[in-house]
């Protein structure tokens, strides 16, 4: 008796969930495997499917299971003409989805090489479900927004990125932020490629300096560090004469260690006295925890004011 209605409830969401105004049907345009163990799909759009940046979908493959949808954010654009996802393989359904891809594209595709499947007849059924809200989506009524991502948890922020840029360069209303300051925090090097077109192409076009991004390989010893040293020479010669970080492969130069966030917030609040911050975060509890409370402090002590969000996040699918 005391069962029924918690077993009930997520019953009653399985079964009705195929039934949804909101499924589509999509075909996956293109797979990549990076390092990390790190797989983006590239999917077709459906007509009707419109979303913000920030938002999610659940995605489903009736090849692995008939009734199990999983969240993840969306790295695509709301400009694209496509929907992207990055899935970080860690528990059985990804994995799961891992080896279903594997088989379609076998020999298996290998790391950082697109494999293009727009022709591939073989590939397995995909559905999307969605979009859904999330904190994120609300990065818009700020004028400022600090966006931190931790691992796999910088995906939701990539779409904000990559729609920051597209309205400041057309110079559109369509985003009231006028300065966004974006932190990257992984320990593995080759995470950085991921999203390394993006990080280029924030360089490339971000000629006003609307967006500062911070990418902080926290596997590195503390800059200043004799133990990090020689790499950060090597790092300071080769962007001087290529214009490429060593460490990260883009044009975006990478801190090492972890960035002092008294001094992150303390900066901000001096630069934009007065101003309303956003504070986007995805990653694990304990740094939310830590940014939560020094946007409280920093709210509480200067004139700048610090709103906290929080993305929900599902690291074992």
């Amino acid at each position: 008796m005391y069962l029924a209605v918690p077993v009930a409830l997520p019953a009653c969401e399985i079964l009705i969930r195929p039934f949804r105004s909101s499924i589509n049907t999509v075909k996956i345009l293109k797979v990549t495997v990076y390092p990390g163990n790190v797989l983006s799909l590239y999917m077709s759009r459906p007509t009707k499917f419109k979303y913000e940046s920030g938002q999610y979908m659940f995605l489903n493959c009736p090849t692995i299971s008939t009734f199990e949808w999983h969240p993840f954010s969306i790295t695509s654009s709301p400009q694209d003409d496509y929907l992207s996802i990055h899935i970080k393989v860690l528990g059985d359904w990804t994995n799961a989805l891992k080896e279903v891809l594997y088989e379609v594209c076998m020999p298996p595709p290998v790391c950082h090489v697109n494999i293009d499947m727009v022709d591939q007849p073989s590939f397995p059924k995909i559905m999307v479900d969605g979009p859904y809200d999330s904190p994120a989506q609300d990065y818009k009524k700020y004028k400022v927004v600090l966006l931190v991502g931790l691992g796999i948890g910088v995906a939701p922020m990539i779409s904000i990125i990559k729609d920051i840029i597209k309205y400041t360069e057309a110079q559109l209303n369509g985003t009231v932020t006028r300065k966004a300051y974006f932190y990257w925090l992984t320990k593995e090097q080759g995470s950085y490629n991921w999203f390394e077109n993006i990080m280029n192409e924030v360089a490339e076009r971000d000629t006003n300096g609307v967006i500062e991004v911070n990418n902080y390989c926290t596997s590195v010893y503390e800059e200043g560090d004799v133990r990090s040293a020689f790499i950060q020479m090597l790092q300071s010669l080769n962007y001087s004469k290529n214009g490429v970080d060593i460490v990260s492969e883009t044009r975006i130069m990478t801190h090492f260690a972890k960035p002092n966030w008294q001094n992150v917030y303390k900066q901000i609040a001096m630069d934009h006295s007065g101003s309303h911050v956003g504070v986007f975060y995805c990653g694990e509890v304990a740094l939310a925890d830590e940014l939560r409370q020094l946007a409280l402090e920093f709210t509480h002590k200067t004139a700048t004011r610090f709103s906290f969000h929080k993305e929900n996040f599902y690291p074992q699918c």
